[in-house]
């Protein structure tokens, strides 16, 4: 199914059956069976079932199976009942049982569940900022390396932290060697150059930001990785853990409003400022992303070579479906916004697969 379709599918039954897949293919089969049994749901007598099966909206635009998986691993990790641990364990395979069980944890937990439906996951995944890191090494050798970085969809405020994790790309490091946070995905093609990028402020903006410091909504966080992935796990506690050091700077507010303000601010001579994102474009409302682009269209006609503007972003091509970083470059000379591609990566951060060698 070409990613145009999938994207504007409603049919929930056909959403929710391509999510489960997705998992399966993903490495996730556990989930996928979670995922699956909300079909069982669907001609229930819950809240949460009817509100499923008449669902208003765009299937898995929405991510709408991937939230009320959430609320079903929150179960588990917040220890309300754990027995949905078999399934992601391995221990319960078989697909009417974990039917069953799934009807069964709804039919008890239905005022609970319900509100997880209301809003898409926040996963704000570090390991996409490998690829990031890699696109900020790539233009070091197209721009001046001082970045100032401005992100959308920003959530808890991960990867405004990137700048304090060491990453293993390729063979190439970068970061503190002493960062609680090690990021070393499966690296695939040439390495990205060996440059050192230095990130002199990030920050970023979301709707509904996510405090760190508050357990709950870190253990929200945790609710929406799928429980096969315990490396993301144990990196949202790293970055709990260096929020606790210094909380990210993140603010409320919407794209377009963020970006108007964001380029309207002076910078100094010498820095680069960098718009980036990752997996989060389809989320922003499209009358939102025309103003953000026409924003990014108006402060590159400011652009220079000693203040150039990027826009660096991990989104999903929708003609492929696969996950690509790209860059853009404005410099108000040689570099005119074409976008470059410089890699493919796993939507999680669990390979990056390197294109260029420019």
């Amino acid at each position: 199914m070409a990613d145009s379709a999938l994207m504007d599918m409603a049919s929930v039954p056909e959403g929710i059956e391509w999510q489960a897949r997705h998992a399966e293919e993903a490495g996730a089969p556990g989930t996928a069976k979670v995922i699956r049994a909300v079909l069982a749901l669907l001609d229930g007598e819950t809240a949460t079932g009817r509100r499923i099966s008449g669902w208003q909206g765009l299937v898995v635009k929405d991510a709408m199976p991937l939230r009320i998986a959430g609320g079903l691993h929150n179960l588990v990790l917040t220890g309300a009942d754990t027995r949905l641990a078999d399934v992601y364990a391995g221990r319960m395979v078989d697909q009417a049982s974990v039917d069953t069980l799934v009807c069964e944890l709804v039919e008890a937990y239905d005022a609970r569940l319900l509100p997880w439906l209301d809003g898409p996951p926040q996963t704000n995944e570090a390991g996409r900022s490998a690829s990031l890191m890699a696109g900020l090494m790539w233009l070091c050798d197209h721009v001046p390396r001082r970045f100032e970085m401005l992100e959308l969809g920003a959530s808890a405020g991960i990867n405004t932290m990137m700048e304090r994790y060491h990453y293993d790309l390729g063979g190439v490091s970068v970061g503190p060697e002493d960062s609680p946070m090690r990021i070393v995905p499966e690296w695939r093609g040439g390495s990205p150059p060996a440059n050192t990028p230095e990130i002199t402020a990030i920050r970023g903006c979301d709707i509904a930001p996510v405090d760190l410091s508050d357990p709950e909504a870190a253990m929200r966080l945790k609710s929406y990785v799928w429980p096969e992935a315990t490396a993301r796990m144990g990196r949202i506690d790293a970055a709990v853990a260096l929020a606790a050091e210094r909380a990210p700077d993140v603010v409320q507010a919407d794209a377009a409003r963020f970006v108007e303000q964001a380029l309207a601010m002076p910078r100094d001579s010498g820095t680069t400022r960098v718009l980036f994102h990752s997996i989060v474009w389809q989320y922003i409302p499209p009358e939102q992303q025309k103003i953000v682009e026409a924003e990014m269209a108006r402060a590159a006609e400011h652009a220079t070579a000693d203040a150039p503007l990027i826009w660096l972003m991990l989104e999903t091509n929708r003609e492929t479906f696969r996950h690509e970083l790209t860059a853009r470059i404005w410099d108000g000379d040689q570099q005119t916004g074409e976008p470059n591609l410089l890699a493919t990566a796993h939507p999680h951060g669990a390979w990056v697969e390197w294109l260029t060698d420019r």
